[in-house]
């Protein structure tokens, strides 16, 4: 049983067959983050981009290091994690909410649009999948659990999650390894 469950998972992973399962997967996760992105750059989402550009973020870090007081005058419970809520706090004390507000949206952006191409997809997925984890860790909840999911999901399947896109050519390219006589003369190379 052990074996069998292995293989299918594998071949579900790993398989081309399946890869169309990774870029409908792909280009619903990549949509995500390239709407959210998009909202912060427009301006749609204020608060991130432009002249107010970092009061968004410092309202929702100020919330998650617990520093934010409620209307009973009781501190307003704020990430769960001792470590991340001093990170968030040293990131408030050093100022580094502008250019963090414009580093998100623009990562939110670039991330979904390349989830969408299919282009550096293991590397676009660990992208999302830290910035789904570090919403989680400020305890926003929302929609982050279920894409983090998926992109954990994207990241298993590796290479042929974005098979059925740009990095069809992208990876041989980068990290093709060329035949050479000698390898080829030995049966190895490729």
């Amino acid at each position: 049983m052990e074996g069998t469950t292995q293989v299918w998972w594998r071949r579900v992973l790993w398989d081309r067959a399946f890869a169309w399962v990774w870029l409908l997967l792909r280009i619903y996760v990549g949509w995500e983050w390239l709407n959210a992105g998009w909202d912060k750059i427009s301006g749609a989402e204020p608060g991130f981009w432009g002249a107010g550009a970092g009061k968004a973020m410092a309202g929702y870090w100020t919330k998650a290091a617990g520093l934010l007081v409620g209307p009973d005058g009781k501190p307003v419970q704020g990430s769960a994690f001792w470590w991340y809520r001093d990170f968030l706090k040293f990131l408030l004390a050093t100022h580094s909410q502008v250019w963090f507000s414009y580093f998100i949206s623009t990562a939110e952006f670039l991330v979904g649009l390349a989830l969408i191409l299919g282009f550096l997809t293991p590397i676009a997925a660990a992208g999302g999948a830290l910035m789904n984890l570090n919403y989680l860790l400020a305890g926003s909840a929302s929609s982050n659990g279920w894409l983090y999911t998926l992109t954990i999901l994207i990241l298993l399947a590796g290479l042929n999650a974005g098979s059925l896109g740009v990095d069809r050519w992208v990876w041989p390219a980068l990290f093709g390894r060329r035949r050479t006589a000698a390898g080829a003369a030995a049966g190895g190379g490729r």
